[in-house]
Formats: structure tokens, sequence, C-alpha cells
């Protein structure tokens, strides 16, 4: 049975009639189970300026749920949408408990991407999904393997093409096919950007080892390159109310294990020419509740609190999980 998927909501949270919100799908049962502790045998809630609220580890019957690349949530930090990188859109909401505390999701639902040429299902190497970001009644999504930055209108249809490309201010071949765009960040308005679009490579770099990045629009547009450290790759990125910059990095390696930080860009370092790098404001290790770690937004709440929501690609292994982490922003 088709039932209206919670991207009708997001249609109806950006002043979208209901009626062009017509996408159907299959809404995607899931399961979760409540983490309770971020580091197992510790009761100890704060990790450098984040203070851990819980988590969920997230499964389905569903065999297209998984490989989570980016989410961005909606006004009031319930309902959000998402892309995998196998070429769908993913969109839903979270369910607290009586504390507060994240318990599960509701209203899930999947629905394929269309490219330029109004097709779908078109393999990895052409719809490779990995960031996101929502500005302007559009979701704009940067692809990698066919490096581009394209633009849909909100609210997304399993139809809805591209309503445009946006031009990158580097030279598209200077990417590598399996560590292109992984982050796309819209800038506040008041800040240095205003409002402009921010894409981060994972792990495309220069000749110094500086990862390429770039500000798309606005005044300042123009290309940047940023610091990369310890072989940690930068998997996404989101905007603080202040103007500066999260990047969430993750690393894998046989010595090291899996691991996870964030790193704060200040709002004034990123300019066209810059080389940027940032504190280190969040890590964690193997022996937290982490998995690989791809997906990270910023929720500001009425009263000034703001909060970060970190969520996990399994690529679609029975080894890893889909997780869904939260954080409260301390200092």
């Amino acid at each position: 049975m088709k039932h209206p998927i919670s991207i009708l909501a997001l249609g109806l949270a950006l002043g979208t009639s209901l009626c062009a919100a017509a996408a159907m799908a299959e809404l995607v049962p899931t399961s979760s189970r409540q983490i309770p502790v971020f580091r197992p045998g510790s009761e100890g809630a704060v990790f450098g300026s984040f203070e851990f609220l819980g988590g969920i580890d997230i499964s389905s019957s569903t065999a297209l749920f998984g490989a989570w690349s980016s989410v961005r949530f909606l006004p009031g930090g319930r309902d959000f949408i998402g892309v995998l990188d196998t070429g769908h859109w993913m969109s839903g909401r979270i369910e607290r408990d009586a504390t507060g505390r994240l318990s599960g999701l509701a209203d899930m639902a999947i629905v394929p991407m269309t490219d330029a040429r109004g097709l779908q299902d078109q393999g990895k190497s052409s719809m490779d999904a990995e960031s996101l970001a929502i500005r302007d009644g559009q979701a704009i999504v940067g692809f990698e393997q066919r490096h581009r930055v394209d633009a849909y209108a909100l609210p997304v249809t399993e139809t809805g093409r591209p309503v445009r490309t946006l031009a990158l201010p580097f030279a598209v071949g200077r990417l590598r096919g399996n560590g292109g765009l992984e982050t796309l960040a819209a800038s506040p308005v008041a800040s240095p950007l205003a409002g402009g679009l921010v894409a981060v490579s994972e792990r495309s770099v220069d000749a110094q080892g500086y990862l390429y990045a770039g500000i798309l629009d606005g005044p300042l547009k123009g290309s940047f390159k940023v610091a990369r450290h310890d072989d940690f790759d930068v998997t996404d990125g989101a905007f603080l109310p202040d103007g500066d910059l999260l990047l969430l990095e993750r690393r894998f390696g046989l010595a090291t294990g899996i691991g996870m930080r964030i790193r704060r860009i200040e709002a004034d370092a990123l300019k066209p020419g810059a080389v940027v790098d940032g504190d280190i404001v969040f890590e964690a290790g193997y022996s937290d509740q982490i998995d690989n770690m791809e997906g990270l937004d910023v929720v500001a709440l009425d009263g000034g609190e703001v909060r970060v929501i970190v969520v996990s690609d399994d690529n679609h292994s029975i080894l890893q999980r889909n997780l869904m982490l939260e954080f409260r922003v301390i200092n």
C-alpha cells in the first residue's frame, strides 16, 4: 500500500502546498535501541565541547535502509531529510521518550533520486549522493564519482529533476573518484559568508596535502583549502549560529581502529585563498559508541540552546551500525 511520505511534511514546513507535494512511497519500518551512555563503563557525559544527550541504534527490514551520507533537520529539530549514497532521498522524524532522549524514528520513507535526464537507478558511479544542504526552497546535493552539485526544488519527489547545477570554484578534475564532495553547508545569512554555500572534499588534496574546498556563491565566492591531519577524512559539516563551521571527520585503520572527531573553523577564517584549520572540539574512538560517522547537522532551539546530531553509514554491512547520536554544545 502506498502512503504519503514525510517528505510531504518537508514541503509544508517550507510553505509549499500539499497538492504540489504529491510524492508517494512505501513507508520504511524501523526499530531502535537506545544508547544511554556514550562511553561504556563511564557515567561521564561531557566530551570536549559537547555533552552527550543520548542516541539510537537503528535497524530496518527494508533493504534500502542504510548507506546514510548526510542529514538536515527542519526548523523545530524534529523532521529531517537525508541522502543515501545509493542515490535515494530519505526522510522521517525523530521520536523522544518521557525524559526527552532520542527513542526512535517515525514516518520513515525512501524514494529514488532523479538525474538531469529524468533517469533513476543509474548506479553508484552516477548517483553517489554524499552531501546535502537546504536553502531557499531547494535541496542541494553534492555527488561524487560523477562530481557535481545539483539543486532540487522542494518538496523533493521521485520524479523531480535538478533545477540547476552549481559551478565549483576549482577544477572538478582535482577531485578524487571516491573522495569528492562530502560536505555542503549553507552559512547563516548573518555571517561573513552571508548565506553562501560551502563545499569541502573528503580526501582530494593538492600537492601540499590540503583538501580542496570552496565557497560556491555569495559575496566571498572562491576556493580555499582545509588542512588535513592524522589521516582523518572530512565526511560532513554544518554551521553554528555564530557562523563558525563544524567539520565532522572520520578515520579507520588497522592500527588505530575507528575514530571520529569534530573541528571548529572560525567564521572569519573562511575566505577565498585561505588555508583553514581549527580546534578539535570533540574526539572519540573505538571504545565509544561510534561507527562510520558520515552525517552531521546543527539544530538551534528556541532559547539559544544548540545541539549537534550525527549519523553513521552502515555501508549495508552486517558488521556496521546505523547510529544517530545527539549532543549539546556547551562551549
